[in-house]
């Protein structure tokens, strides 16, 4: 007779597959926890509201301005505003066009097929040619070097794709801070349910992109391309951003004879929950600039937290990276239990084993993330390397 007890996991990460299936995170429950994840979403939340509406503006505004100066003015140069940018007294765009970088070079999903499609070829020469109605040189260059134009094209649906989802989470987060002000958001397995809530009812929004060149509008990303947010945003960017990344210039040697990173980009592990969180603060570092912006908008009683550990606010943006790993883990936990195939708490046989498969082919691959230094009861900057 078929057993319908399904065995325990012999994977290396079973403890991690077995929170799964009970409905958990992969952050273990504690008040510090949800005070540091809350906290710091709310923080992102704001800086990915800024980040959204300046990739949105540069697809829609600065199509194809082949060298974009005021590009994070968002259309508003002003002469205290450029002050203040060249001061550098400002957002770090520069991180959210290294994230659409980042997605764009990985790929993946329905966005990147899309724009290797004849459809998208044809809408983009259509749009180009608009753009170039009238300028002579700019013909020529195009039909001397015609993949040249067409690939700035693919980075702006990239702009804007970011932008879209960003805009959705910004929008999620700030709606989780609220939850948590009002009292209804109290631990982590709250966290995980409202982000996957968020994500479940944006799954469909369409993802869509045009552009206005003189009186008519060019559709770039047309609603009948059927892209839609997560599977064809959401997905790659959290393979992208969260598992693979880039590696930081500076820290390793990218000589191909050196070694020092994989020969194929499905072996990057270089992103948000792999990432070693001391080095931030140090220039040529990418997340250095989004924690720099973080740190200007955490809220009152996440920055006591900081304020109040051994080494005050000296090392303060490692501990929003520290802070940020542990929320990443969450919003990670909430799209694996969004995208599993059966519900977690399935009692039917076959379906409990196809979750299984799939939660182990997540965990192949977490082996060298810092999840199990998110598990550590005490894991704060101060704790794990203490003053002497």
């Amino acid at each position: 007779m078929k057993s319908t007890v399904l065995k325990p996991s012999v994977h290396p990460l079973a403890a991690y597959i077995d929170v799964l299936e009970s409905g958990k995170a992969l952050l273990p429950e504690s008040a510090e926890n949800v005070v540091e994840v809350v906290g710091v979403l709310k923080s992102y939340g704001i800086v990915l509201d800024a980040y959204s509406r300046n990739l949105n503006y540069i697809a829609e505004e600065q199509f194809l301005v082949l060298f974009p100066f005021f590009k994070y003015f968002n259309g508003e140069v002003t002469l205290p505003k450029l002050i203040r940018y060249l001061w550098h007294d400002r957002i770090n765009f520069e991180y959210a066009e290294y994230c659409m970088r980042t997605m764009l070079w990985h790929g993946g999903g329905g966005l990147d097929s899309y724009l290797d499609s004849p459809e998208f070829s044809s809408l983009v020469e259509k749009a180009i040619a608009a753009k170039l109605k009238g300028n002579f040189f700019m013909q020529g260059l195009h039909k001397a070097f015609p993949d040249f134009l067409p690939e700035q094209v693919r980075m702006l649906a990239y702009y804007t794709g970011l932008g879209q989802f960003w805009r959705v989470m910004s929008d999620l987060f700030m709606d989780l801070s609220d939850s948590y002000d009002r009292g209804e958001t109290k631990s982590i397995s709250d966290v995980v349910d409202f982000v996957k809530a968020g994500l479940v009812a944006a799954a469909s929004l369409p993802i869509t992109y045009s552009v206005k060149i003189g009186p008519q509008v060019y559709d770039i990303l047309p609603a009948t391309a059927n892209l839609t947010f997560l599977p064809d945003v959401a997905v790659p960017y959290v393979e992208a951003v969260f598992f693979r990344g880039t590696a930081f210039f500076g820290t390793v040697s990218y000589n191909a004879q050196a070694h020092q990173i994989p020969e194929e980009q499905r072996e990057f592990a270089y992103g948000a929950l792999f990432a070693d969180p001391l080095p931030i603060g140090g220039a040529g570092i990418p997340p250095t600039q989004l924690m720099q912006d973080m740190r200007h908008y955490l809220p009152e009683y996440l920055h006591e937290v900081y304020r109040t550990s051994c080494r005050g606010e000296d090392d303060v943006r490692v501990q929003i990276c520290q802070s940020f790993q542990k929320s990443m883990f969450c919003v990670t936990t909430a799209t694996i239990l969004g995208l599993a195939p059966h519900p977690m708490n399935t009692s039917d046989y076959e379906e409990r084993k196809a979750n299984r498969a799939y939660l182990e082919g997540w965990m192949d691959r977490f082996g060298n993330s810092r999840l199990d230094w998110a598990n550590q009861p005490t894991n704060r900057a101060c704790q794990l390397f203490p003053e002497r």
